[in-house]
């Protein structure tokens, strides 16, 4: 049996039979097997728009070569008296706890929100009442934030690559398609998340894992810089490890480990609104049709130097997607995006957001709880400008000429919109920032400025970070772990999710002592 690496070109919309007849064609071999290595969408030239396609061809007919091979993620296992508490079931803490109970110690995992079916309930009836559920909602339940958004399961984390690989096979064997572990960008849709979501959690109970829903940590238990126990809204409960994976949303959770001694300090984050364009748009900038078969939708990733000091960017696209309201309080109003596995509703949207330092922007030094004073200040100024839900909207042409110019104000934001000025609710170095940035986005993509600008996009990454020695232990604390985007390292599904499995691994080194 021989093996032959291989690069091929196809256009969008092949099918199996053409793929596996140019294998055969360009190899002269009939009996064959393969694995698709990488697929990359090669959009450069519009009339030549085309799939590249890395394989991996295995046969009887081919001389020599030697089969892919894989380092893998070795989680050792043996019994261990130790216990583990994990307090965040989203990226980093349901994959924290899921090696930990792999690896043989007794974990619980702690989610303050609720299982993602009922999740899934509540957010309608939310978005069909604006009664607000502080338990279920976009930013708390099962899986974390993450479940409702596009899922994208791209990373530019260096060093993470098994622990990215690890992540990628347990989603598959828990129902995610194939591709994601080939595709240059890779994404799950929140429909197919909430299935994953569900299975994974399964597979941790059927390792004999235990998880509470509804359970919120609401204190710690410190003696001599060891952990001894967390305090819940139901219960203490002992350990000998724990994690926190509360999340960027958390805020009462950062101000009560900031309470108990833990240390933050400030880091540069982003501000901004989501932008909001049919998708048929999009699609015919990117590709110059507004339909291309083989491909869900267009993508785009834009950047600017903005106004020189806040530079400003697109994040988290969303093709074929909706914006939804991703409010962690009651009190506060933001946005985001999601999608589903086909990315096929009317609009696309990602954010426009500012890069900032708070330093620079206040002129002073900025304390960790401060930093979260501020942001929440912006978020429930959202919130009292519409007295509510609705987002703030206005569209992207008069944000340009900073005075409101009519445009089309249909979107696919399910609790309505008010159309304002948003450039006077942010700091005015934002605002104008974003401006320039709008004005280079729209000279690089044709009819860019008929979007809209829906709201306040404030969660690309949390404000602050917790000062944390090499090994990810909290500074200060022997057992103590604060991993995901809550602890300021990690953003997005994959390096969260890798965050929280270095926090699980270094537990497991501290456990053959």
């Amino acid at each position: 049996m021989g093996y032959r690496r291989l690069s091929i070109k196809l256009p969008p919309d092949y099918s199996p039979e053409q793929l596996h007849h140019k294998i055969a064609r360009i190899l002269h071999i009939n009996d064959f097997s393969f694995q698709v290595a990488h697929k990359s969408l090669d959009a450069r030239k519009r009339n030549a728009i085309h799939w590249e396609i890395k394989l991996l061809v295995q046969s009887p007919e081919i001389k020599g070569g030697i089969p892919e091979k894989r380092d893998m993620l070795e989680i050792p296992f043996r019994k261990r008296k130790q216990k583990a508490v994990v307090v965040g079931s989203g990226p980093a803490g349901f994959f924290a706890a899921y090696v930990l109970q792999k690896a043989g110690m007794q974990t619980m995992l702690i989610e303050r929100g609720t299982e993602v079916s009922k999740r899934s309930r509540e957010i309608e009836i939310f978005e069909k009442t604006a009664v607000f559920n502080p338990k279920s909602n976009y930013a708390f339940g099962e899986g974390g934030a993450g479940t409702f958004s596009d899922g994208k399961l791209t990373s530019r984390s260096k060093r993470i690559s098994l622990e990215r690989q690890f992540v990628l096979k347990s989603y598959v064997e828990a129902g995610a398609p194939e591709e994601i572990q080939y595709l240059a960008h890779p994404h799950l849709g929140t429909d197919k998340l909430k299935i994953i979501v569900k299975n994974l959690r399964q597979k941790f109970l059927d390792l004999d894992g235990e998880m509470l829903f509804e359970t919120q940590m609401t204190d710690l238990k410190i003696k001599n810089g060891l952990i001894t126990a967390i305090e819940t809204d139901n219960d203490t409960v002992e350990a000998d490890y724990f994690i926190i994976a509360q999340g960027h949303s958390a805020f009462e959770t950062y101000r009560m480990l900031m309470k108990r001694g833990v240390g933050f300090h400030t880091k540069n984050f982003a501000l901004g609104s989501r932008m909001e364009h049919p998708q048929e748009l999009i699609n015919e900038a990117q590709w110059g049709v507004k339909q291309l078969k083989g491909v869900k939708a267009a993508e785009y990733r834009l950047t600017s130097p903005g106004d020189g000091g806040h530079p400003v960017y697109s994040f988290c696209m969303c093709p074929g997607g909706i914006v939804v309201p991703a409010t962690a309080y009651e009190n506060t109003n933001i946005v985001n995006g999601m999608s589903r596995y086909l990315r096929n509703e009317k609009f696309a949207n990602a954010a426009c957001v500012a890069g900032l330092n708070l330093n620079r922007l206040l002129q002073r030094e900025v304390s960790a709880p401060e930093a979260l004073d501020w942001l929440e200040q912006l978020e429930q100024k959202f919130f009292q400008i519409v007295s509510g839900y609705r987002a703030p909207f206005c569209s992207i042409k008069s944000f340009l000429q900073q005075k409101l110019v009519s445009g089309n104000a249909e979107t696919s934001y399910p609790m309505g919109t008010m159309e304002i000025p948003l450039w006077e609710l942010f700091p005015s170095e934002i605002s104008c920032a974003m401006q320039k940035g709008l004005k280079d986005f729209s000279r690089k993509m044709k009819g860019f400025e008929e979007g809209n600008l829906l709201g306040l996009e404030s969660k690309t990454s949390a404000p602050i970070q917790v000062n944390r020695e090499k090994n990810g232990r909290c500074s200060g604390f022997q057992n103590l772990y604060v991993a995901g985007e809550g602890s300021g390292y990690a953003g997005g599904i994959i390096s969260s999710a890798a965050d929280g499995i270095k926090a699980a691994m270094d537990i497991l080194q501290l456990s053959r002592v």
